[in-house]
């Protein structure tokens, strides 16, 4: 009998890290835990996986081999699509092997020592690991680097496992490729797990992992995290590194992290955010103290502006409503003050550029394969969207990219000036539920994918443009089973407001013991 099986803390720490999803992988005394787990009984967060293995109650090969289990569990999830299994197995083998002492010592460096991490298999590199960024064209390309914020994540002390599902070069607000396919939504397998982050939210909603790396160029941490029930932040633009090869870029894109619980997303925030070699701007550190400390402080009485309509007339579905709704009204019992009142936004010079942005960051990271490879990219190695953006944006002029910046910076104005009267803004995350699998492929026509698209990012991408920090909770379900989130945006660099209101939201509402049933994933 395995080890695992005899000891009952670690045989605790794999049934309720499992919440289910591995049931068929476990010792035969977990399956019915397991099997419970999977109509309700969530896993535990990454801070109590932590203190876990802090303590030595669970090894950090026992959590590695519990999150890999889980993975095998689910073939029909298509969530992990890059597996670094057996380079995590060597670092779980060499950390569980160090005495309690020297385990001790490491825990006081790295908060996260141990604890099983996935990476979004889109612009991120962990050095001799493969990066595709959900695209053909570099299959097989391997990082002769780690990223910056790779790196910190290291630091913390996360053993990275593998890479979650992305569409080709996130140019999407589902999660489906050529390349690697469809990655389903655990609450209903029909319906996309939202974009571009969805393998990533289907990895925690599924309980494979708690929380996990995320990146947001339009909506991309937002949305997945609406429709798969978690809660998603993205930061202000500049508060996480992109780096080393491109600091800023278009500005557009932000990375952080998927979450099941908001002291996860907090922590991986203090643990991952600041500046790094090269940086010029970005936005305040946090005050005063830690992010984590923030969830701590009940913010007082806020003005919280209501949008229930969005800037592109796209119409509201009544669930997103409801989301909104539900929203107001506990933030209302909370004691804060809620108005309607938008701000006046000339739409077209705003988002104008936004195409040719995304559209030469895409040129820049394709070019760079080029040239390793010392040949062009075909056409058949990208999908037909992201091949006529690719195109386009081999004619944009230097003019066309001014532009784009000018605009997003008349956004970060008007945004700003907006937020002088009022502490948040709240809108529903998206405009309709997540819609089934195919409707927002990158291989049909682009009048037709752009209706779909507008709905899904009509809220969210404004302020990946203006560079406002932006979060999603879970606020609602769907007769269907389908998660919904309300969405709340903060004045630049206030993470930390935002961060406070959701942990009370967290209380007011609780979503983190919401788990799907995953029967139709194994």
């Amino acid at each position: 009998m395995p080890r695992s099986a005899q000891d009952p803390k670690r045989r605790l720490f794999l049934q309720g890290a499992a919440a289910g999803a591995a049931a068929a992988a476990l010792p035969a005394q977990a399956q019915g835990a397991a099997a419970n787990a999977s109509h309700g009984v969530a896993p535990p967060d990454a801070t109590t996986w932590a203190r876990q293995i802090a303590r030595g109650e669970v090894t950090p090969l026992d959590a590695l081999d519990a999150a890999i289990a889980r993975v095998e569990a689910l073939p029909k999830l298509n969530a992990v699509v890059i597996r670094d299994f057996d380079l995590a197995r060597q670092q779980a083998k060499a950390l569980s092997a160090l005495s309690a002492q020297a385990r001790k010592t490491a825990v006081e460096k790295a908060p996260l020592w141990g604890l099983p991490f996935l990476i979004k298999d889109l612009g991120q590199y962990v050095e001799g690991t493969v990066t595709t960024n959900g695209c053909a064209f570099f299959k097989g390309a391997v990082a002769t680097h780690s990223t910056t914020l790779v790196k910190r994540y290291q630091r913390a002390g996360l053993n990275i496992f593998g890479k979650t599902a992305s569409p080709e070069f996130g140019m999407t607000t589902t999660t489906e490729s050529r390349l690697y396919g469809a990655t389903l939504n655990p609450w209903n397998t029909a319906h996309t797990t939202g974009g571009s982050s969805g393998g990533t939210a289907a990895a925690v909603a599924a309980g494979i992992v708690p929380v996990a790396h995320a990146s947001d160029g339009g909506g991309s941490i937002r949305i997945p995290a609406a429709h798969c029930g978690l809660f998603g932040l993205k930061p202000s633009r500049g508060r996480v590194p992109a780096g080393p090869d491109v600091l800023d870029g278009s500005g557009l894109s932000v990375n952080h992290v998927i979450s099941r619980s908001v002291r996860d997303s907090a922590l991986l925030l203090d643990l991952t955010a600041g500046p790094e070699a090269g940086s010029r701007i970005g936005p305040p550190p946090a005050a005063p103290g830690s992010y984590l400390a923030a969830l701590t402080r009940a913010p007082r009485p806020l003005r919280i502006a209501v949008w229930r309509s969005n800037y592109f007339g796209v119409p509201v579905h009544t669930d997103c409503l409801a989301a909104l709704e539900r929203a107001a009204h506990v933030c209302a019992g909370m004691g804060h003050h809620l108005e309607e009142k938008m701000p006046a936004l000339p739409v077209q010079e705003v988002y104008a550029g936004m195409g040719a942005a995304m559209g030469a960051g895409m040129l820049y990271t394709v070019s760079q394969r080029e040239k390793l490879l010392g040949r062009a990219v075909r056409e058949d190695e990208m999908e037909p969207l992201d091949w006529a953006t690719l195109e386009q944006a081999r004619k944009a002029t230097a003019q066309q990219l001014y532009q784009a910046r000018l605009g997003f910076d008349k956004a970060g104005q008007i945004i700003d000036a907006f937020l002088g009267d009022y502490d948040l803004i709240l809108t529903p995350t998206t405009a309709v539920p997540a819609q089934k699998l195919g409707v927002l492929t990158l291989d049909q026509p682009f009048e037709s994918y752009a209706r779909q698209a507008m709905a899904s990012s009509a809220f969210t991408s404004l302020f990946n443009i203006s560079g406002h920090p932006a979060m999603s909770v879970p606020a609602h379900w769907t007769a269907d089973n389908l998660p919904v989130g309300a969405h709340f945006v903060a004045p630049y660099g206030r993470e930390d407001r935002l961060l406070a209101l959701a942990a009370q939201l967290e209380q007011a509402m609780p979503w983190a013991q919401r788990m799907p049933d995953l029967a139709a994933l194994r």
